[in-house]
């Protein structure tokens, strides 16, 4: 029998972070769901649609075919056969996933990939809805928080050392971090909410090293219950 991790909560509290690297000690698969939207979001925008047009973003997105590769260890995701891992962590491709992850055909679309590859292998799944809607059954959840400053100056010094801050400012990226947590807070289809069996793991305070450790405590508890 497989097991899951689910690593839910907002942008900017490290669970991607966390989620590779546990991912590679453990030895489990790691997938980060947020980046198959993003992929989805590429697509969208490629297309020219307005991303707040639900009808039109719903009509097309049974064009799109997401995959997931792993290449020389890192994970790639592919849109229609298109490498489109290098354009995911942009700020217009960010606002884009967060707005059209709330229309179900959008999520709809992704759910069973999601949930075979936790089937088939142990995996570790970030994200904002994977203890509650996509992996209800995993062994292990965690709900990853941190005050929205330090979510917004971990932004920030993310586009700043991969070159695509752009225009952005310390304030923008807070606005958006707090705009987007709240629009998926309150989305109406699975929304990000910490679920109720999950541990809580506030890391604003806390380095990689001290995270790492927690959740390697909380892997062997599970294990061992």
């Amino acid at each position: 029998m497989s097991f899951n991790i689910a690593i839910d909560g907002p942008s900017g509290v490290g669970k991607s972070t966390i989620a590779k690297q546990l991912a590679a000690d453990l030895g489990f698969v790691y997938i980060d769901t947020g980046a198959m939207f993003r992929g989805l979001a590429v697509f969208f925008l490629d297309r020219g649609l307005d991303i707040d047009d639900e009808k039109a973003i719903c009509d097309a997105v049974n064009d799109a075919e997401v995959t997931i590769k792993y290449e020389d260890g890192l994970q790639h995701v592919y849109v229609n056969g298109t490498d489109v891992t290098s354009r995911l962590r942009t700020e217009d491709v960010s606002r884009a996933a967060s707005v059209t992850s709330q229309y179900q055909p959008v999520r709809t679309k992704l759910l069973e990939l999601q949930r075979e590859m936790a089937r088939t292998q142990d995996v570790i799944m970030d994200g904002r809805d994977i203890g509650t809607v996509v992996l209800p059954q995993a062994q292990l959840k965690v709900f990853m928080t941190a005050r929205p400053e330090i979510q917004a100056q971990r932004r920030y010094d993310q586009l700043k050392e991969q070159g695509k801050l752009g225009d952005a400012t310390f304030e923008s990226i807070l606005n958006d971090i707090k705009e987007r947590d709240y629009r998926d807070s309150h989305r109406a289809n699975a929304p990000l909410k910490k679920a109720d069996d999950a541990v809580e793991v506030d890391t604003s305070e806390l380095d990689i090293p001290a995270v790492m450790n927690r959740m390697k405590e909380l892997v062997r508890e599970r294990k061992n219950a």
